[in-house]
């Protein structure tokens, strides 16, 4: 197992344990859920895929399809004419709540539902069976595979659905809603029991965090300004009346739904995914917020806490190291018949959670397939978050067990040694290369 995923087994090993929140009712096909479930799932902007617990299991999308219907709307009319029809501003009410601009009809922004329906409208098609159609397939290619429908949310969600009706029919009496709202309605209900895991979700989120850019499929599915757009009113207005904190203390644009699913974007390193039905009063998953918010600290994600990284994160990789100490002719005979046994990695700045995914990658491809040394060059390191840090830990731990001779050069103790470290720290790269040959001179 990664230590990617070993990060994810834990967190959600822990947080399982957490109690408290309600399914939701209100859609009486919803209250099935069992409360239990809980998965957890990330995709990096290097398309890799990471996941732990019930990441497989089905649910409806709801209102985490809100973001990216807006995309599909924003790119069908533009910027300014969807700013015409939907605001964009917090609502400071829940979900559900008539949040329409007085004079106007105009909704207050596309997260609540109010204003979702008024997106869902605004997709240009010739009929209702085009604009699903239409919907359903901008959904698919964020997620990188063809979605469906669950059919039985969808009939819950028709019969129980008058409040979004009256919705409609409000903003069609205040002019905000062009379409029969009775249409209009059944389709963001088809929209919201499209069916997803959190593995689905996870690429879905990583697309709108790399810029409308799916890194598993290599499609681009919306344009950048598209993506930082959406993103924008995901930060502000996703969590709906709790969005003010969320985006205080989390940091990240994200959006919930009532099934139990939460999406949040790390722009440029990732695309989480959480599902766990039962939620808070604000309508989010209790043990979704509870995960992403331990991971926005341990990975320093906050979108306020962004270093600028000017340079690559691995400098070199060296798959026949010699250190430059001077050995006798035998032992220099014994290090020359086998020079590929000892590989360095070298880093540079600060680790975070994409710049240490980097780093393991290249250390894993640089690990000799047979026993051998790996040495970690971290002298160029600048800092190194807890979560990263904890990662690099767990694979030099690892490597040790495989029967590698691990050495570390690095300047200041970033990685924490009051219980012990695996391998041999050193000052420089020379030291530490110098370490290895020494062991399998020792025959160690």
């Amino acid at each position: 197992m990664d230590p990617v995923t070993d990060s994810l087994h834990e967190l959600h090993r822990r947080i399982s344990a957490l109690k408290g929140g309600e399914v939701a009712s209100y859609i009486p096909k919803l209250a099935q859920a069992d409360p239990d479930d809980f998965g957890i799932a990330l995709t990096s902007m290097a398309g890799h895929r990471y996941q732990a617990g019930k990441a497989d299991t089905h649910f409806s999308i709801q209102s985490v399809s809100k973001p990216f219907v807006y995309a599909l709307a924003l790119t069908d009319l533009g910027p300014d004419e969807m700013l015409g029809r939907v605001g964009a501003e917090p609502s400071g009410e829940a979900f559900n709540a008539i949040s329409l601009e007085p004079g106007t009809g105009r909704p207050a922004n596309p997260m609540v539902n109010a204003g979702a329906i008024a997106t869902t409208a605004l997709v240009k098609a010739a009929d209702p069976a085009e604009r699903s159609a239409r919907i359903l397939d901008w959904l698919s290619a964020f997620a990188g595979r063809r979605l469906d429908y669950d059919e039985d949310v969808y009939a819950s969600e028709s019969e129980s659905g008058d409040r979004n009706r009256a919705l409609a029919y409000l903003m069609r009496s205040a002019g905000s809603l062009d379409d029969d709202p009775h249409s209009v309605t059944d389709t963001y209900f088809r929209q919201c029991s499209v069916r997803v895991t959190a593995a689905d979700l996870a690429v879905m989120a990583a697309t709108l965090a790399k810029g409308g850019l799916n890194p598993v499929t290599g499609e681009r599915v919306v344009t950048q300004d598209v993506a930082v757009r959406t993103l924008a009113i995901m930060a502000t207005c996703g969590m709906y009346d709790g969005a003010g904190q969320w985006l205080l203390n989390v940091g990240l644009p994200a959006k919930s739904g009532v099934a139990g699913g939460l999406i949040a974007c790390s722009p440029g390193r990732f695309g989480v995914a959480l599902y766990s039905p039962p939620l808070d009063a604000e309508g989010n998953s209790v043990r979704g917020v509870a995960a992403l918010t331990e991971m926005s600290e341990r990975f320093a994600l906050h979108l306020m806490h962004a270093p600028v990284h000017l340079t690559a994160t691995v400098t070199d990789t060296v798959h026949a190291a010699r250190s430059s100490r001077v050995r006798d002719p035998g032992q220099a005979a014994a290090l020359d018949r086998d020079r590929r046994r000892i590989a360095v990695v070298g880093a540079q700045g600060d680790l975070e959670f994409t710049e240490t995914e980097q780093l393991l990658n290249a250390v894993a491809h640089a690990t000799p397939a047979t026993p051998g040394g790996l040495v970690l060059d971290l002298t160029a390191v600048t800092a190194i978050s807890p979560g990263p840090a904890t990662m690099l830990t767990a694979t030099l731990a690892d490597l040790e067990k495989r029967g590698h001779r691990v050495a570390v050069a690095l300047q200041k103790p970033f990685l924490d040694d009051n219980d012990g470290h695996p391998g041999s720290w050193t000052a420089t790269r020379d030291d530490a290369v110098a370490w290895c040959e020494d062991r399998f001179l020792d025959g160690e």
